[in-house]
C-alpha cells in the first residue's frame, strides 16, 4: 500500500522562527518555509517537518539523529555555535558531554532544539 510513498517524518516546536534560525543558521542545513511550517532538506532529498504548536511539549527522546565523521570535531563546531550539549545519568561521558562508543553504544552527544526537543550527532560508520 505505501511502498512507493515518500514518507517523512515531522516534529512539533514552541516559534518557527527560531528554529529556522536553528537549523538554517546554527546547524547549517538548507530550510524553505511552506505554509507556516519549516521543512529541513536533508542529505539523501529526505525532508522533515517542523511545524508549530501552541501547546508544544518537547519529545523527550532522540527526534533527529545527525551522523558525522568525527563527534568531537562536531561537538566542538557546535559549541562554538553556542550549542550545549546535555549530560544523562546512567551514561559515562567526558567533560564535553560525549559518550565514547563500546560496541553496545556509538560515539554520541546530545543536544536540544530552542524549542527543547533532543538532537544528537554520532558515529557516522554505523
Amino acid at each position: 500500500m505505501f511502498e512507493d510513498a515518500k514518507a517523512f517524518s515531522g516534529f512539533s516546536v514552541d516559534d518557527i522562527g527560531r528554529a529556522r534560525e536553528f537549523y538554517g543558521d546554527t546547524l547549517g542545513l538548507r530550510v524553505s518555509e511552506e505554509k507556516g511550517m519549516l521543512v529541513l532538506h536533508l542529505a539523501g532529498d529526505t525532508t522533515v517537518l517542523v511545524y508549530p504548536k501552541d501547546d508544544h511539549e518537547p519529545a523527550t527522546f532522540t527526534i533527529l539523529n545527525f551522523p558525522v565523521a568525527d563527534v568531537e570535531r562536531a561537538v566542538d563546531e557546535l559549541g562554538a555555535r553556542g550549542v550545549g550539549f546535555e549530560r544523562y545519568e546512567g551514561f559515562e561521558m567526558d567533560a564535553k558531554g560525549i559518550v565514547h562508543g563500546d560496541g553496545d553504544m556509538p560515539t554520541i552527544a546530545w543536544f536540544k532544539d530552542p524549542a527543547g526537543n533532543v538532537l544528537s550527532v554520532l558515529d557516522g560508520s554505523l
